[in-house]
């Protein structure tokens, strides 16, 4: 495959001849998207969902999808769930969740943990298993509640191991400073960095105003507490609540580097601590025709790929070409990349090395104004794009992002 002008090699093989979806090609063995929702995303320890827990959120997406549809919960035979943070990787309180909702005992649930791209991997797990005929139905799925689970993390790891392999101990760095790390290998400067985020938030206010994210986003009444945790108060939320459409390069200038002294990474041109969970419903097109159901794309071929852990953030921009190439197009051929914006500097980077134009980045924001909980995050992008490629009436969309200790993922989908 060509180089991209990339520094390091991607070993992985396209093998676009291996795939059993095709582009512009119908089949009733298709994957499709029956529905694809999210909840609101809110600041983590100050928004609407502060007070919310994991099982809750994922409860309430998992029953909007029940009622969106129509579908009969009994027809869902597995659900898995994306999620990075939560003690137990969220395994009971994920079964919990979907029996809360209404799905039957008889419907099984898993949870996974690919740090960021958690949510992406749990649909392309699902997609996976209807592909290859152990499933019929099955939802994909990610949560995270940073407000209850971030702060809280206790992870016990050799030192020994961190000591003898230079690989292992950059798995340990802090993520601002692979951050740091990418802006400085590749000549990233702090006014790129700021002018893409303040387009992030720019756009994402845009969104909002125009009500873009309506279709996506379902409303949940929450409960938030007072600072003491007493006095409830009912409260509807739904709306992301990071988007600041007053974000200039000059305010975000005036912002001290976060990681490292004379740095470039701030927390402007960072993705937001929030809440938030999102679903995505998935069955073969002839079960869909079937039933009765819509469908609003399909899902075509994903790949993950891994990257040096200094600068993990580069992910995206090798695991893109894979995935496109492995669904026989080029990059030209895609009209919408939702990029997650884990920081502006490996975001604006993927965007460099691989030439894609601005336009088709974010059209409606990403992580930077719209918030990053960590394990929905790739579902989330899901519930994104479609509506958004409809909106345009274009076809073909990739959601991609970075993953801690040096990972990348990216997914192609179409648009029915």
């Amino acid at each position: 495959m060509p180089s991209y002008n990339l520094p390091h090699p991607i070993t992985l093989a396209p093998s676009p001849e291996a795939q059993v979806t095709k582009v512009g090609v119908k089949s009733p063995e298709d994957v499709v998207v029956v529905s694809a929702l999210r909840t609101a995303l809110t600041k983590g320890r100050k928004g609407g969902f502060k007070d919310t827990l994991a099982d809750q959120l994922l409860q309430y997406v998992l029953k909007a999808t029940i009622d969106r549809t129509g579908i009969d919960p009994q027809l869902v035979q597995d659900i898995c769930v994306g999620n990075v943070d939560a003690p137990g990787g969220l395994a009971t309180p994920a079964r919990m969740a979907s029996l809360a909702a209404g799905f039957p005992e008889t419907t099984s649930v898993s949870t996974t943990n690919r740090q960021c791209s958690s949510g992406l991997q749990a649909c392309v797990t699902i997609a996976s298993a209807i592909q290859a005929g152990l499933i019929e139905i099955g939802i994909g799925a990610g949560v995270e509640s940073m407000s209850s689970d971030y702060y809280k993390r206790d992870r016990l790891m050799s030192k020994k191991i961190a000591a003898e392999n230079k690989a292992c101990a950059d798995c340990l760095v802090p993520m601002g400073m692979t951050s740091e790390n990418v802006a400085a290998d590749y000549g990233l400067t702090r006014l790129e960095q700021d002018q893409f985020s303040v387009e992030s938030h720019k756009k994402a206010a845009a969104a909002q105003a125009a009500g873009y994210f309506k279709e996506e986003i379902v409303p949940i009444t929450a409960t938030v507490l007072d600072k003491d945790g007493q006095n409830p108060k009912e409260v509807l939320v739904d709306q992301d609540d990071g988007i600041r459409a007053n974000s200039s390069v000059e305010s975000l200038g005036k912002l001290k580097a976060v990681f490292k002294k004379d740095g470039s990474t701030t927390a402007g041109s960072a993705s937001q601590i929030s809440d938030g969970a999102a679903a995505v419903l998935l069955m073969k097109r002839k079960t869909a025709l079937a039933l009765g159901l819509p469908i609003i794309g399909k899902y075509v071929t994903a790949c993950t790929v891994g990257v040096p852990p200094r600068i993990m953030g580069v992910g995206p921009a090798y695991a893109i070409p894979v995935a496109v190439e492995r669904a026989g197009l080029k990059l030209d051929d895609v009209d919408i990349f939702e990029i997650n914006e884990a920081f502006a500097s490996q975001a604006l980077y993927t965007v460099k090395v691989l030439g894609i134009p601005k336009e088709k980045v974010n059209p409606k924001g990403g992580a930077i104004a719209i918030g990053h909980p960590l394990g929905a995050t790739g579902a989330r992008q899901v519930a994104t794009l479609f509506p958004e490629l409809k909106r345009q009436n274009k076809r073909i969309g990739v959601t991609t992002m970075c993953m801690g200790t040096g990972m990348g993922m990216a997914c192609v989908w179409e648009r029915e």
